[in-house]
């Protein structure tokens, strides 16, 4: 009596999304019928494959590989690369670097790239000018933007821009900084840049216009998609904490 109550708590949600799925209508007979091990042949037949398939699913289990075996996507850049030999392998590869926090190998990997036809490469500059960031100069990186502005005018990047205040910000040139990012909270896709923003306000003693700049973010945000909330959870936390202290 207790394995039918059990098969039948199983069989509830199963039947459910057999009817909003649109599966055969034969399957309800069974999960009513055997609730057990119509539960078990059903989710292993109908439900497992579209989980296997899923945009989500797909990403959960990148992410438990990256957490048991974080340096995998290094080691398939690098054998790519040492095979290759071509310039986006080795981007790729220093791109790697610079995720797991070893940027300062990534610099000169860079350094090979921006080479001949690619020396003034828009994206490879970007890259490198991150690569830079992350290795812990600043200067560095802010130059590069600069040569990158210089010899690709047209080039537009919001992430490029962002790491340009940041590197400002970095070098202590706070004004400029502020310029940078007050511009860059006004167009830039995610809640980022607002925050650094408000964040050098409020360091530099500006905490009304940093509270504005918060409380409009924060208030944005409440009508933004969902899935807009949701890759900016941290920086919207983050927000909420600045606001707060």
């Amino acid at each position: 009596m207790l394995l039918y109550i059990i098969g039948i708590a199983l069989s509830v949600p199963l039947i459910v999304h057999c009817i909003r799925t649109g599966r055969n209508t034969i399957w309800v007979f069974v999960l009513l019928s055997l609730p057990l091990i119509g539960s078990a042949v059903y989710f292993f037949v109908e439900v497992m494959p579209d989980l296997r398939n899923s945009r989500t699913s797909r990403r959960a289990l990148r992410g438990i590989r990256s957490t048991l075996d974080p340096e995998a996507n290094l080691r398939r850049a690098e054998n790519e690369m040492k095979v290759s030999g071509t310039v986006a392998s080795r981007q790729k590869y220093a791109d790697e670097l610079v995720s797991l926090g070893r940027a300062a190998e990534a610099v000169p990997i860079y350094q090979t790239c921006l080479t001949g036809v690619f020396a003034e490469d828009p994206k490879l500059m970007l890259g490198y000018a991150h690569a830079r960031f992350a290795a812990g100069d600043a200067p560095g990186a802010r130059q590069t933007l600069d040569e990158l502005i210089q010899k690709n005018p047209d080039f537009k990047s919001p992430d490029g821009h962002l790491l340009y205040a940041r590197a400002l910000e970095a070098e202590g040139n706070n004004e400029k900084a502020l310029t940078e990012f007050a511009t860059l909270a006004g167009y830039y896709p995610g809640a980022e840049a607002g925050v650094r923003y408000a964040t050098l306000l409020k360091r530099l003693g500006q905490r009304e216009l940093a509270q504005q700049t918060l409380k409009g973010l924060l208030d944005r945000a409440k009508y933004a998609p969902a899935h807009y909330r949701k890759a900016q959870r941290d920086w919207l936390d983050e927000a909420h904490r600045e606001l707060a202290g």
